[in-house]
């Protein structure tokens, strides 16, 4: 889950690079399934060919809804928040409500029960509220500039994203919503660990899980591109950072770490995939300091 997290991490700085190279949210996260589909599919066959079970509706459906909660509709959400808040650290530091938001859904779907006269139910609910008022924090307040990371030195990656020039910074109002959107998506994150965790159950192949979800994703995901972007314009990849960004997204944060976090989903369940989510905040403040040379606040 560590190695799973440094991934995402980077991630992060490559889907910010393509962003600001003026690549298109939704064409971006069509292109990442893509890749993940194209590269997950015949491994996924290949590997476990001889032990994979029958797909039974059941499971398929299961698989569908992950795709569409896990895949297109957090993955769209968390790339339109990162454009409109113009900041990985922000959408990152949002991004530690998994924990909670999972907590919640598994509350909801019965997954979880909480006893509050219990010491692990009274600290489960506290650990929510805090969660939830660090979000609040987040989305509203700024505060002043943190600026020791800047005396790290810079890579000849942070000359590639100057040399596109000046991102303006977004307005209080995008930086809200962008907020906002960030907080949703981790409810539909946590709403795919949740059936993710009952689908591999009845499919132990966490493979094939991977491959499965990225294509229904991948699917998902470019039918709505196209919806709104047909001009195959948007759609040209050259030998530049889009094709980069898109290949590192799908091949390995997709493609590596999904059957990662699938396995670790089958062996402990989701709460505990989930918990391991506030690390990333540590790994991108710092990659993004010194590969995209922004600017951390207190607020963060």
């Amino acid at each position: 889950m560590v190695a799973v997290e440094f991934i995402f991490s980077a991630l992060q700085i490559f889907i910010k690079l393509a962003l600001d190279d003026g690549m298109d949210v939704r064409v971006l996260v069509a292109y990442r399934l893509m890749f993940a589909a194209a590269f997950l599919c015949p491994l996924a066959f290949l590997i476990e060919r001889k032990k994979r079970p029958p797909l039974t509706m059941k499971a398929a459906l299961g698989l569908f809804l992950c795709g569409l909660f896990g895949i297109a509709i957090n993955q769209n959400l968390l790339v339109l928040a990162m454009k409109l808040t113009n900041s990985t650290t922000i959408v990152t530091a949002l991004s530690n409500l998994t924990p909670q938001s999972t907590f919640i859904v598994a509350i909801l779907s019965r997954q979880e029960i909480v006893k509050l006269g219990k010491t692990s139910g009274r600290a489960k609910l506290t650990g929510t509220l805090v969660g939830l008022a660090g979000a609040t924090l987040v989305t509203f307040y700024k505060g002043p500039e943190i600026t020791f990371l800047h005396r790290l030195a810079r890579t000849s990656l942070s000359d590639v994203h100057d040399s596109h020039g000046l991102v303006p910074a977004p307005s209080a109002v995008a930086r809200v919503v962008g907020s906002f959107l960030a907080i949703t998506s981790c409810f539909s994150y946590a709403i795919w660990l949740s059936i993710q965790a009952k689908v591999g159950e009845v499919y132990p192949c966490h493979y094939s899980i991977a491959a499965l979800v990225c294509l229904f994703g991948a699917v998902q995901s470019t039918l709505l591109a196209l919806c709104l972007h047909r001009d195959m314009e948007h759609w040209r990849l050259g030998l530049n950072v889009r094709l980069y960004s898109s290949a590192y997204a799908g091949i390995v944060a997709s493609g590596c770490a999904f059957p990662l976090m699938s396995w670790c989903l089958r062996k402990r369940g989701p709460l505990y995939v989930a918990m391991f989510g506030p690390l990333i905040i540590v790994f991108v403040a710092v990659l993004s300091s010194i590969f995209l040379d922004e600017t951390l606040h207190l607020g963060m």
